[in-house]
């Protein structure tokens, strides 16, 4: 019997049909679905299709029938209802709720939420019986994460502003509201402490096929020593050396070995800037510096303001790249390693691409205004 579904195409729906049918890459059911709208658009019967395709008659008499009302859409799968849910959606909300809250203060005896913590919880509170998983498929709707957590420091400079403002003008190359010159320079220092030799007792495997590289977990100490580097912002070039120890002392000697050497000797100003640490801290270090170096002027940063040091940038790269794994057979391996770098690093370093600037500082400070208007924080103009 012939089908009261005569299938006519036009130009467009016979293409995207034939290219869909001959595809390799299409799911099955696409290619299926186009090669019986084709042959009943060629004239044959729904049975002979279905013997053709190796499908029940049924099959093919449902999808002529769905091109037929909705052309190409209707070959597209269905809506289903799915499966019916099984928990409310205030059950998803108790757990979204607890998730936001401290355990200490619903009274649990924990430091922070655990998926199954948070499932025995919703049971015992909520007769909710859900499980970890779907509990954490919840929370990963509302990209909670409760199990974890950052820290985080609060301005305590009251002075913040002015100190962060100075330092960024001297990134930009600016000073007292004036361009730097061409004999001006802009150094971050800083002191890298405690890195210590490991002696691992077996030697470093290097990384082979579908194998990383193995490092020995038992080492011997082998004594420790602090490296302090000196980080030229705008020629992005660092000058660095080892200590026993940091502090004054160690400090001058940096300092020294910088500006005894060009361009630093015979520049007009040298803006060292510094955080609030032993060897560089308060306005007795200024008069130091002065009376050594009179074309040197020492910048410190606000209390708790490491992150815009451009020397920790530096060190961050020594880290990964030098001394993490950590082996080395002496502090002699150390120093020598870190010389090297110096050499490798200053042959390719450029200036770091630094965005942070005077308005943003503006920003985040307006921010931190908003959660405690009890600290305001004014720039500088």
């Amino acid at each position: 019997m012939s089908s009261p579904h005569v299938i006519v195409l036009s130009g467009a729906e016979e293409a995207v049909l034939s290219a869909r049918a001959r595809s390799g890459r299409s799911a099955y059911r696409d290619r299926l679905r186009a090669q019986i709208v084709l042959a009943a658009a060629a004239g044959r019967a729904s049975a002979r299709i279905a013997g053709e395709l190796g499908v029940c008659t049924d099959t093919v008499r449902k999808w002529r029938r769905r091109f037929a009302c909705d052309r190409l859409l209707g070959l597209k799968d269905a809506r289903r209802s799915g499966r019916p849910p099984v928990f409310t959606g205030a059950a998803r909300a108790e757990a979204v709720a607890l998730a936001c809250a401290l355990p200490a203060e619903t009274g649990v005896p924990l430091s922070r939420w655990s998926c199954p913590e948070l499932a025995r919880e919703l049971a015992g509170r909520c007769q909710v019986a859900a499980s970890a998983s779907t509990v954490r498929r919840w929370l990963a709707g509302d990209a909670l994460k409760p199990w974890q957590h950052r820290s985080w420091i609060s301005v305590r400079d009251p002075d913040f502003a002015v100190k962060a403002a100075r330092a960024l003008d001297l990134y930009a190359g600016i000073w007292d509201g004036g361009p730097l010159g061409e004999n001006d320079f802009v150094i971050c220092a800083d002191e890298k402490t405690s890195i210590q030799a490991r002696c691992r007792c077996h030697p470093t495997l290097p990384p082979g096929k579908a194998r990383a590289m193995r490092v020995e977990h038992d080492y011997k100490r082998g004594g420790a020593l602090a490296y302090l580097a000196a980080w030229d912002v705008h020629r992005g070039q660092v000058t660095g050396r080892c200590e026993a120890t940091t502090g004054i002392q160690p400090f001058a000697r940096l300092v020294g070995q910088v500006m005894t050497t060009e361009p630093y000797a015979s520049a007009d100003r040298v803006f060292w800037i510094v955080d609030n640490g032993s060897s560089h801290r308060g306005a007795a270090s200024v008069k130091r510096m002065t009376k050594a170096w009179p074309n040197a002027h020492l910048i410190h940063l606000p209390v708790h303001a490491s992150w815009l040091d451009q020397a920790e940038i530096y060190f961050s790269v020594v880290q990964r790249k030098v001394i993490n794994p950590n082996d080395f057979t002496g502090l002699g391996q150390i120093r020598d390693r870190l010389a090297a770098f110096e050499i490798r690093y200053n042959a390719v370093a450029k200036p770091f691409n630094w965005k942070f600037t005077r308005t943003d500082l503006s920003d985040l400070l307006h921010r931190i205004d908003a959660h405690d208007q009890t600290q305001p924080h004014a720039l500088a103009a």
